[in-house]
């Protein structure tokens, strides 16, 4: 059930919010969205779920569209949250899985398993609105998962939750992956992406700017990284063959070269200048590809 969009545009009036993305996200994989505020990944999403129709462009998941006859097999967790405030935790969830062809007695029994995966079965009688904001999200991912969907859209799916919370979610996640859901998610945190996802895109102004596996995006874009910790000035390395970015550090320096030959170089000069303490050559990071393929940084 491989999804995929080819060539798919969204203009309302003259502003384009997504601008010929083509992409294939295959299935039981987890595929990451990347970029900004404003774009383009929310927009892409109310597509792929027929909320919105495109402007152009082919739409199609397991060789068809999605429609209510597929709702049982998808799962979304929009962005803006979208709870009854006055329900109670429980009526809400055996509410929401009704809809999607669940039993009550099987809804129920996901909805304990999941209130105790998420370590809040205290909830289950609580009306939404008495809960805290990450409890409440976590009740939305619930209400986006308990049908045990084949697709699940997740908008930004650890906003606003603490680092302990984060991780519990994470965990959910990889868990359903390997359980056979395919899994698409947006984020503005590279770190989430590049932790949980083979595959990615990176939307900048509603166009593609970086598509691919994570490895080969990493492989192909060249540039290295290396942190060095030393007791004494590194800054000489700033006009260094091959050094294209450097940032000073407490004991050492961030370096990003431009491959992983000026490494030896780097590591050379160093000997006989003092204590060495690590000399670290990385992969270069997400948030290093945006920057030189998007021209702009952010948190």
């Amino acid at each position: 059930m491989t999804l995929r969009l080819e060539n798919v545009t969204k203009k309302f009036g003259s502003f384009t919010a997504v601008d010929h993305l083509s992409i294939e996200i295959p299935e039981q994989q987890i595929f990451g969205f990347l970029g900004a505020n404003g774009a383009g990944k929310t927009t892409t999403f109310r597509m792929i779920l027929g909320l919105l129709d495109q402007t152009e462009g082919e739409i199609s998941w397991n060789r068809g569209r999605i429609g209510y006859g597929e709702s049982h097999l998808i799962g979304y967790l929009p962005e803006e949250r979208g709870l009854y405030p006055k329900l109670k935790v429980k009526d809400q969830l055996v509410y929401l899985a009704k809809l999607r062809g669940m039993s009550k007695k099987d809804a129920v029994e996901e909805i304990d398993h999941w209130l105790e995966r998420f370590k809040v079965p205290e909830y289950k009688q609580k009306k939404v609105e008495e809960l805290s904001k990450g409890n409440q999200q976590k009740i939305q991912f619930i209400s986006a998962v308990l049908h045990k969907p084949k697709l699940l859209i997740l908008d930004e799916p650890f906003s606003g939750l603490d680092p302990i919370n984060v991780e519990m979610l994470k965990e959910a996640v990889v868990e359903l992956k390997e359980a056979g859901t395919s899994i698409v998610f947006s984020s503005h945190r590279m770190e989430h992406v590049e932790e949980l996802c083979e595959s990615l895109c990176i939307l900048h102004h509603g166009s593609p700017v970086v598509h691919g596996r994570l490895k080969e995006i990493k492989r192909s874009f060249g540039k290295k990284n290396i942190r060095i910790h030393a007791d004494f000035d590194t800054s000489y390395l700033q006009s260094f063959k091959g050094v294209t970015k450097y940032k000073p550090l407490a004991e050492g320096c961030e370096l990003q070269i431009t491959a992983e030959e000026a490494a030896a170089g780097i590591f050379e000069s160093l000997h006989g200048r003092g204590f060495v303490r690590t000399f670290d050559l990385e992969e270069p990071t997400l948030n290093d590809i945006f920057i030189e393929k998007a021209g702009a940084s952010y948190e």
